[in-house]
């Protein structure tokens, strides 16, 4: 038994290890949105709004429960109202509570001013809110995980570089080593080779733990297991040029488009469908009802019907009125108020945007930047054929790293920068 058991915990044991290897997927930008659209936990959670908002309009719609009561209940009686009652007639709920005294009272209310209509079509404008704050939340997360990918691209692309580097310095310090011991050069040298190496190890773990953390970013967003690692491929789209792009247009489209302004919007439209059911309140409500009284008055059964309304002497809402019309004139104002902050912020993007994109393009159309690859391979021949100083390679090697990561920070800022404009639009550039 004790075999068994003892084996049976060593197979879990590996099945756990096996489960916990990790795991490496290469996605591509779309790839990655797709899987954030139908995985992440905040949006799907977010969702349940728009439901519990459809909830409160079925509620609104429903009509107020009838009101059954029983009272003046009284169990006692004496031999001579027993023995005195006459059976000729007999009681309308037959020999039930016989010789009881009680009433029965049913009352129905009855909205008036069509109360539930207006009710539920303020609850309508509430599930357009909850529609339009998933939106709100959509537009943030997407921009966050754009740029997470972009960031991701940036430091793959980065690391990449600096490993080609520290390849070529490995070769040129494993060469060295062989002169330096046939006497043919001095150690120095070497020294020098190997504290460039240093530096730029210390450089490589640098941007590793920085992709280990925007990693972590994008798997949370992503909703992934945390064994898994995601390789993003290279995004080959070309950046759009802002000569196709009319500031005009993207400010009437924010104001189209952006789910902030757009709730703003249906804020008022809530306040006008809340004051419109308030002014519904200063008519007051019907109650109606029916009742059957036994031995409670002259006749032995009554049955009798009544109607209630309350005199709208004192109270007639004026308060709350008063309330609902004011939010709707503040929300008119801060209406306003963020349609001038999204123009502001529209223009400022796009310009944002101008600038990266001239940056990008006068980086790109230099004809010495593509030449930098087959230079890193001459100069490390030319030292090692000692055709240069040491002092020169490791400028050489300083400018070439300086120059790749001038290239990928400007396409990086590009994309992020045309992100930018998209979310301050709210809405895809075509």
């Amino acid at each position: 038994m004790k075999k068994y058991l003892y084996l049976l915990l060593l197979i879990f044991s590996e099945l756990n290890l096996f489960a916990q290897e990790e795991k490496s997927i290469k996605l591509t930008a779309g790839e990655v949105e797709s899987l954030f659209l139908s995985n992440n936990l905040q949006l799907i959670a977010t969702r349940f709004d728009v439901d519990i908002a459809d909830a409160a309009i079925a509620q609104a719609k429903l009509w107020d429960n009838p009101n059954l009561s029983v009272s003046d209940v009284n169990l006692w009686s004496t031999r001579s109202q027993r023995d005195g009652e006459s059976e000729v007639i007999p009681p309308l709920f037959g020999s039930f509570a016989k010789n009881t005294e009680f009433s029965i009272e049913l009352s129905q209310l009855i909205r008036t001013a069509n109360k539930r209509g207006k009710l539920v079509n303020r609850e309508k404008v509430s599930k357009e809110i909850a529609l339009q704050e998933f939106e709100e939340v959509l537009r943030g997360l997407k921009v966050e995980l754009r740029k997470s990918v972009y960031e991701i691209q940036y430091s793959q692309a980065y690391l990449a570089i600096l490993i080609n580097q520290r390849e070529s310095l490995s070769r040129l310090i494993g060469s060295h080593k062989k002169q330096v011991s046939q006497g043919n050069i001095a150690k120095n040298e070497l020294l020098r080779l190997q504290s460039s190496f240093l530096e730029l190890e210390n450089e490589i773990n640098e941007v590793r733990s920085d992709l280990n953390g925007l990693q972590k970013t994008l798997k949370v967003l992503l909703n992934v297991d945390p064994f898994t690692d995601i390789e993003i491929e290279e995004n080959r789209n070309p950046e759009k040029s802002p000569d196709s792009i009319l500031l005009a247009r993207l400010i009437e489209l924010a104001d189209e488009s952006r789910p902030d302004m757009k709730l703003h919007k249906l804020q008022t439209q809530y306040h006008e469908k809340s004051l419109a059911y308030e002014k519904s309140l200063r008519v007051p409500d019907l109650t109606i009802s029916a009742n059957y009284d036994r031995y409670g008055g002259v006749w032995k059964d009554f049955i009798g019907f009544g109607v209630s309304i309350d005199l709208p002497f004192f109270n007639r809402n004026q308060g709350n009125v008063r309330a609902a019309r004011l939010s709707r004139d503040q929300s008119l104002y801060l209406a306003r108020q963020q349609q001038n902050i999204i123009q502001h912020e529209v223009a400022a993007s796009y310009n944002n945007y101008v600038y990266a994109y001239a940056f990008y393009k006068k980086i790109n159309d230099d004809s010495l930047l593509p030449e930098l690859d087959n230079m890193l391979d001459t100069y490390t021949k030319n030292l090692q054929n000692r055709n240069i100083s040491m002092l020169e390679y490791i400028d050489f090697m300083d400018a070439y790293r300086a120059n790749k990561q001038t290239v990928l920070t400007a396409k990086k800022k590009v994309s992020m920068q045309f992100e930018e404009l998209q979310y301050t639009v709210g809405t895809e550039i075509r």
